[in-house]
């Protein structure tokens, strides 16, 4: 079982701040560091120093790590366009030695769209399909490389940089038909985010299923789980991490990674039973690296 390290620092962190994070991470022995693509806080607060970019950052992380995988769980296609995102990641991908995964999403928080000016489409759907198409087709074209469809038009593009090797792509969502489809199509990997426990089932026989109307293997597709982290020794640390990033505790033992080492475990074993293989923890105090150094040593150890 892969354990990944997956943050939101949209909710108030600087680059030193992800950098600690990232180099704990690699020191510690996880997969990967992982974060979302978010330009403005959700809930109270003020977010301070405020919103740092997804793939500015993992730029710099590339130069500053060298063993873990980096991306994004997910850049947004409202307000990724797909050329440039080609370009981006690619070179993100040549900067780490070709360690960068590209997650991506049809996009659904308009109040950061307002926040920014940048136009919130009614209908994604089509235009998260068609970037799909342009950034794996610009990557894996080996001349000029044009595409016309409903949303971008691309003409004799160069489609350079390349990136050092095939990039594995990310889908996520809860849709029923159309988002399994595309990560048949597209993806290396499905992402089920933030399920109660009793859903995981159903959602991958739901992926199971789309892959074999697509003609793949469902094994081919990496199924992974993500989802609050809150560990400790006993109830009571368990209890004041969960107070210190706001959550009910109650709530996170129901549907997170919460609780001691061995109910994080048998948890994490539950879900590998029902073929889910990879797992990102996400960590929302950012300060707390003890946290993840007990994770990794009484958590991860035992998977």
């Amino acid at each position: 079982m892969d354990l990944r390290i997956f943050i939101e620092p949209q909710q108030g962190a600087s680059y030193d701040d992800q950098l600690a994070v990232a180099r704990a991470t690699e020191e510690l022995g996880f997969d990967a560091f992982f974060r979302s693509d978010h330009y403005v806080r959700m809930g109270a607060g003020d977010g301070l120093p405020g919103p740092t970019d997804s793939w500015t950052t993992l730029a710099g992380l590339a130069r500053e790590t060298s063993r873990i995988k980096l991306g994004t769980l997910v850049s947004s296609a409202t307000f990724r366009h797909p050329g440039i995102l080609a370009i981006q990641v690619a070179q993100v991908d040549q900067m780490s030695g070709g360690r960068v995964e590209l997650g991506l999403g049809a996009g659904w928080f308009e109040r950061e769209h307002a926040a920014y000016g940048i136009p919130f489409p009614e209908k994604r759907f089509g235009l998260f399909a068609e970037q799909l198409e342009v950034i794996t087709g610009l990557w894996k074209a080996s001349g000029p490389y044009t595409f016309h469809g409903e949303h971008y038009d691309l003409t004799d593009s160069p489609a350079l940089p390349k990136p050092v090797g095939t990039i594995p792509v990310i889908i996520g969502g809860s849709g029923a038909t159309k988002t399994p489809a595309l990560a048949a199509r597209y993806a290396s990997e499905f992402n089920l985010n933030f399920p109660a426990p009793h859903e995981v089932e159903a959602r991958v026989k739901v992926l199971h299923a789309a892959c074999e109307a697509a003609g793949r293997a469902p094994e081919s597709l990496t199924m992974s789980v993500a989802n609050v982290v809150c560990a400790g020794r006993d109830d009571a640390e368990v209890e004041r991490r969960a107070a210190a990033i706001g959550r009910d505790v109650q709530e996170l033992r129901a549907t997170g990674f919460a609780g001691t080492p061995s109910a994080i475990v048998d948890r994490i074993g539950s879900f590998g039973e029902l073929g889910v293989s990879r797992i990102y923890l996400q960590v929302l105090d950012l300060h707390d690296l003890d946290h993840l150094a007990f994770v990794a040593s009484e958590v991860a150890s035992q998977l």
